[in-house]
């Protein structure tokens, strides 16, 4: 396809929160090394309290080429990344992040790549001339390597970097690509690698990770939680959503918080139904402030509207807790084992709390 269709070579998306001191060395750095293409850089911010899509218009009315789309409502990597691809201008698009650690300086090997007929081409940290020193920690090095690790046990196509933020796409294919993506979570490249319609062709640049100049790193053990919610949703195909998964997740968690509780209450000498009484509240609680924080990020309940959903959701909560007993022994009446009438309750009762919670308290 020809510049007559599209006006750019390159479109650069950077998805970013709390990059204002990052977005004019960017831009700069962006002038420097792209000097031979047409291209545009599209900064996806999710509303960032510092200021950061201030920054690039003010940056846009310098340079035309410098396109901001702020996002209110709506949080996380990979949804940003699509909604910047989707808004794109040219054949190639580029995808790096807006803390200077990706070196821009390959860019233009990664674009050749994509030029040169492969679907995707990677800047790897693990490849020859390659480095990850740039990682903050030996945490986060843990953290890395270990997502590295799973990955690689999944993907269709041999990649010694699947964590990689940094990498060069056709548009074309990542249009074919779209309808698939979950858009959850941080690693829009092994979404990408495992939602594609067919097995992608890959190349991989070898990449140097910087240390971070400004802002703080966004790699954290919740950044891994999704990361792994991921790869369970793609293993499905789909079928769950990765937010019912870690749903059920969350309530495995309060189940073990409930029998702790009452079996706690129950020692100090209270009686066996108001221990399970005081269990079930304290797991209700513990579950919410999870779901709040966890599987309902994006939507998270803030002052008075997370007291009053605390409310509806305990409510919520209780409706399933009978639903469930009652299932469960009408199945039991009807001469179900013991083990399958309690797993029918179960069941029930985590669905019908999952779609409740999520049409009132969260309204997904």
């Amino acid at each position: 396809m020809g510049r007559a269709m599209f006006p750019y070579d390159v479109s650069i998306v950077v998805p970013c929160y709390n990059e204002v001191e990052n977005v004019r060395p960017l831009v700069e750095a962006l002038r420097r090394v792209l000097a031979d293409y047409a291209w545009e850089v599209i900064f996806v911010d999710d509303n960032s309290p510092d200021g950061t899509i201030r920054a690039v218009h003010a940056l846009a009315g310098e340079d035309q080429r410098v396109r901001g789309l702020r996002r209110v409502g709506r949080k996380g990597l990979s949804s940003a990344v699509i909604e910047g691809i989707l808004s794109s201008s040219a054949p190639i698009v580029a995808v790096m992040d807006g803390d200077l650690q990706h070196d821009e300086g390959q860019l233009p090997a990664l674009i050749e790549a994509v030029r040169g007929g492969c679907d995707l081409a990677v800047g790897s940290r693990h490849v020859e001339g390659g480095d990850s020193a740039g990682l903050a920690n030996a945490w986060r090095h843990t953290l890395s390597n270990s997502g590295t690790i799973l990955a690689q046990c999944v993907l269709p196509v041999r990649l010694t970097d699947p964590m990689s933020g940094f990498f060069a796409v056709s548009r074309s294919v990542f249009d074919e690509t779209a309808p698939n993506l979950s858009g959850s979570g941080f690693k829009i490249l092994v979404d990408l690698l495992l939602s594609a319609p067919r097995k992608l062709s890959v190349q991989e640049v070898p990449c140097t990770f910087r240390s971070r100049l400004a802002g703080e790193s966004k790699l954290d053990m919740l950044v891994m939680l999704q990361f792994l919610t991921l790869l369970v949703d793609r293993f499905f195909h789909g079928w769950l959503p990765v937010r019912f998964l870690v749903f059920c997740a969350v309530g495995l968690v309060g189940l073990g918080v409930n029998l702790a509780i009452a079996y706690g209450a129950g020692a100090l000498g209270l009686g066996g139904a108001l221990a399970q009484q005081v269990g079930t509240g304290v797991a209700m609680v513990v579950n919410f402030v999870l779901d709040n924080q966890f599987t309902y990020r994006d939507r998270r309940l803030k002052g008075a509207r997370c007291w009053l959903g605390l409310v509806l959701f305990m409510l919520v909560c209780t409706v399933g807790a009978v639903a469930n007993v009652g299932i469960a022994r009408v199945l039991y009446d009807q001469n179900a084992t013991l083990d399958v009438a309690g797993i029918a309750g179960a069941v029930l009762a985590v669905v019908w709390n999952y779609a409740l919670s999520s049409a009132l308290i969260w309204r997904v």
